[in-house]
């Protein structure tokens, strides 16, 4: 396997990671003390200049405006961009709106390209992503009370949702809703544009997250559909074919996801050794001078790298061999890399001390808003024991076992 990177996405990563650095990462103290909203002239001014870059939309296709990276070399930008909780929205490559551009790019009507797919690429709108239930647990999707009942022209929408991320302030949510009760578990959802101004669409709240409240793209909301009609032209893809649209949104969501989770690793490590290097124990020493810090420091570097091959191997089977062929590394990658996220972060607070739990650096935040990798898109417990049957279903087969 050639680990080379092309000349043109080492020029690509050099621009992104300068930017990173003198642009973004001054920004993050206020990002942490003040309302995300209060940052967003700024922010707009950073997003220009990366248009003007020609860096904006890294993963969406040209012919929408964006750059038109393959998943591995995505995969490295996400990397680059995590250093900072700032990086993708600045990019224009923020979740849920990548996820949801991606699924509109391909089962999206020509009018529903031009009336939501265009302006999010473009950054001039933002959309949320409504699947998660209140009462049913998410690793399973296919269980689901939310529902949609086409009456005449129209789809009539109940059911209660939350950690639909980035409510606050969208344009529309694709809402993953039962309209098929009678079909098999697997072919009974379906994919709805909603726009957010629709009556019947009701934000509830913008939950509490570890004790944080983020506001509008920096938030998880819950949501109540109460008879919430919409056009029936605004079925997204075919019905009942909702969980099949799920899966290949969260298929190159999970190498975005563990690359994005690799940057951040990187930071957390580039933290450690500035402070292991400057902090002052005792007269002529150093945190770094102890054995311990420098145990961490060489199993941090090792993780970071065994999670980082892991990933792009995993990218580049999908871009060569398809999402199914590598269905196996998506889930080994899901839960590996979330494991040494946590890990990492932990040792980075750990080493940080009483700092490390203030806001005084992004360490804290890193945690708060990423302990959750162990369990948005599947828990890590349903990854292992998916991965493990299929394993032993495959020995099995080998061994002529039944």
């Amino acid at each position: 396997m050639d680990f080379s990177i092309s000349p043109k996405m080492q020029t690509i990563l050099g621009m992104i990671n300068e930017f990173v650095d003198k642009e973004l990462i001054p920004m993050e103290h206020d990002f942490l003390t003040k309302e995300f909203s209060s940052l967003e002239p700024e922010l707009e001014e950073k997003r220009r200049m990366v248009k003007e870059m020609e860096l904006w939309a890294p993963m969406h296709p040209k012919d929408f405006g964006g750059m038109g990276l393959n998943l591995l070399e995505y995969g490295l930008v996400c990397e680059a961009l995590a250093r900072t909780p700032l990086g993708v929205y600045t990019f224009g490559c923020q979740a849920p709106d990548a996820g949801n551009a991606e699924i509109l790019h391909k089962y999206g009507t020509p009018e529903q390209k031009e009336k939501y797919l265009r302006p999010v690429i473009n950054g001039e709108i933002r959309s949320c992503f409504s699947m998660t239930e209140v009462d049913l647990p998410g690793s399973n999707p296919v269980l689901m009370d939310s529902n949609a009942v086409l009456d005449g022209d129209e789809w009539v929408i109940n059911g209660h949702k939350w950690y639909t991320s980035s409510a606050d302030g969208s344009k529309f949510a694709i809402a993953m809703v039962k309209t098929e009760p009678d079909a098999a578990p697997h072919l009974q959802a379906s994919m709805i544009i909603v726009p957010t101004d629709t009556p019947g669409f009701n934000l509830v709240r913008n939950i509490p997250v570890m004790g944080h409240t983020g506001d509008s793209w920096h938030s998880h909301a819950e949501i109540l559909y109460q008879n919430c009609r919409v056009p029936a032209e605004n079925l997204l893809g075919p019905r009942g074919m909702g969980f099949i649209l799920a899966q290949e949104r969260l298929g190159p969501g999970r190498i975005h996801h563990c690359m994005r989770w690799i940057g951040i690793c990187n930071r957390c490590l580039e933290l450690v050794l500035e402070r292991a290097t400057t902090r002052p124990i005792a007269p002529g020493q150093v945190l770094a001078d102890k054995q311990i810090i420098q145990t961490w420091i060489g199993e941090m570097a090792a993780q970071i790298q065994a999670a980082r091959l892991m990933v792009l191997h995993c990218a580049w089977k999908m871009d060569t061999l398809g999402t199914k062929e590598a269905r196996e590394e998506i889930s080994l990658i899901k839960f590996y890399a979330a494991g040494v996220l946590q890990k990492v972060m932990d040792t980075a607070l750990q080493v940080h001390g009483g700092l490390g739990m203030t806001d005084d650096t992004v360490i804290a935040s890193f945690y708060r808003g990423e302990r959750a990798a162990r369990i948005y898109d599947g828990v890590d417990e349903v990854h292992k024991l998916s991965v493990a049957k299929r394993i032993i279903k495959e020995y099995k087969a080998k061994k002529g076992q039944k």
